[in-house]
């Protein structure tokens, strides 16, 4: 396996006067600075996308700048990433013929719902998602379950524009839960959008959330 861009060989340049630049490399003795793209991030101090990494300096031993600079070659507008959301093969069928394409829209219009004529201008799957299922036992075989009910708990950092709205970099959960699997016409959908949560607090949201679907199940009539 190849080196990344970040630990290769990289071009010598000519050290800028800038003080915040030596100030950081002085925190990061045999490390390196990145060098962000304003144009691609919104918060230097937060979720950075990779595509908005220029490049880095690379950093002595002594905490000084070397002049060496390693460009980083996919720098460019942020593209989507879903890598993680599928990579462990996790069950998804039950949201479609198109998983991504579902999660995508659902979190997009949650934002829609916040701020009228909202857009993803990207959004990227940090960690593998966290999920529950429930069922009931296969009525020709009781070791198989019929899955009855199910949630998943997504990881996810994405750009957000809206009309007259200062563009933003956001982190959090999206969480969806379905009830009735096993009877379409019974079946129900709620999600959530929790800003600034981590994984494993989703994660044991799961259970309750679906659970509380059937308390709020309407009374046949």
């Amino acid at each position: 396996m190849g080196e990344s861009w970040a630990t290769s060989a990289g071009s010598r340049r000519q050290v800028p006067d800038d003080q915040g630049l030596i100030a950081a490399a002085a925190q990061s003795p045999g490390g390196s600075v990145a060098e962000i793209d304003p144009a691609f991030a919104d918060d230097p101090n937060g979720y950075v996308p990779g595509e908005a990494i220029r490049g880095a300096w690379v950093v002595g031993p002594d905490g000084l700048l070397t002049g060496e600079y390693r460009h980083n070659p996919h720098h460019g507008p942020p593209q989507d990433d879903f890598a993680k959301l599928v990579e462990d093969e996790p069950w998804l069928d039950w949201l479609g013929e198109n998983p991504v394409g579902a999660i995508r829209e659902s979190v997009t219009e949650c934002f829609a719902d916040q701020a009228p004529g909202a857009e993803l201008t990207w959004m990227k799957i940090l960690d593998p998602p966290r999920g529950a299922t429930s069922g009931r036992p296969a009525p020709d075989d009781e070791q198989f379950l019929i899955p009855t009910r199910t949630a998943l708990a997504v990881y996810f950092a994405a750009q957000i524009v809206a009309p007259d709205r200062a563009r933003a970099t956001v982190c959090g959960i999206f969480t969806w839960a379905a009830t009735g699997l096993d009877t379409p016409a019974d079946r129900r959908d709620r999600i959530w959008l929790d800003l600034d949560a981590d994984l494993d607090w989703a994660e044991q949201q799961l259970a309750p959330r679906m659970y509380a679907m059937d308390e709020d199940a309407p009374t046949p009539g």
